[in-house]
């Protein structure tokens, strides 16, 4: 079936419109050669005759008068469509989706962006909380928030917050009547509460480290969960060792709820960063939430 460029409807339209290849060739900034060739080109390719040309003027045949009728409109909705694109460029507005971990949304995420929204209005944002490790591309997510670790390579990650600790937290009443783990490998003699990680569709192996050592332990307990705010709850019930973010657990640390284990076992990591692909035009609103976003020492 012949397919017609839209460029070469623009071009036959100018041309009937103005009557005149000349007047149709000034107006485009072409040559008038080049726009001749073009409708001669639109024309073989169709198969039908479109211009009735003389020597004084140039018409649309029959056939060129129906195309324009019925394409004329279409071709100014398109325009409106894309005028209305590029002004997205211009102003913040849109949807913006992002995928974030619990503890990543509520702390990081979600405090910087309140502002944002209440001074732009035509920004919307559509936050889910998982704590997998999302192909954002595959799942048509603008952005994902991860810890730096976490962060694919061939994405474009920008920090959002300061370093992170993960620190290992007991109920005093859980340790009153057991001696505190002195190294990672005590906890396989205690109960410890898990969290299942779902790209993985196993539980999370706690990850320690000191003078330059790693080491991975897998725990057991009662409680599994894939939510932090769970895991903090049955810790404070004295159900076991949580292995949680340090912020998560200063308030309670703060009110002797909770105590500390392993502090020398525990140091700090990169911390969340907003990750996103760079094979792809961003809009400004877009733009204007990663600045919000980006983490700036000492501000």
């Amino acid at each position: 079936m012949p397919q017609a460029k839209l460029d070469d409807i623009e071009v036959l339209l100018t041309v009937a419109r103005e009557g005149s290849f000349t007047r149709a060739a000034a107006l485009l900034g072409v040559s008038q050669s080049a726009l001749s060739q073009t409708v001669r080109t639109l024309e073989a390719r169709i198969g039908i005759r479109l211009l009735d040309r003389t020597t004084r003027s140039v018409a649309p045949t029959e056939a060129g008068a129906r195309l324009l009728e019925r394409v004329s409109p279409r071709l100014e909705e398109v325009r409106a469509e894309i005028a209305a694109l590029s002004a997205l460029k211009e102003t913040p507005a849109g949807t913006i989706r992002i995928t974030a971990d619990e503890h990543g949304a509520r702390t990081v995420l979600w405090p910087r962006l309140v502002p944002l929204l209440k001074t732009y209005p035509d920004v919307n944002v559509e936050i889910v909380s998982d704590y997998g490790l999302t192909d954002i591309v595959a799942e048509r997510y603008d952005a994902g928030v991860r810890l730096g670790e976490l962060v694919a390579k061939d994405m474009i990650a920008v920090p959002i917050g300061p370093e992170q600790r993960m620190i290992v937290v007991a109920a005093p009443a859980y340790l009153q009547d057991k001696a505190a783990p002195a190294t990672p490998q005590d906890l396989l003699t205690h109960a410890c509460i898990n969290i299942r990680l779902p790209t993985h569709g196993g539980l999370y192996a706690w990850e320690f480290e000191k003078d330059g050592h790693e080491v991975k332990v897998r725990v057991e307990g009662q409680c599994v969960f894939n939510t932090l705010g769970l895991i903090v709850e049955a810790s404070l019930e004295g159900l076991g060792l949580a292995f949680v973010p340090q912020d998560a657990a200063e308030p309670h640390l703060a009110a002797g709820t909770l105590r500390t284990v392993l502090e020398d076992w525990c140091p700090s990591y990169p911390g969340y960063h907003l990750f996103y692909s760079s094979r792809r035009q961003h809009s400004a609103a877009f733009s204007l939430v990663v600045d919000t976003l980006r983490y700036r020492a000492g501000h």
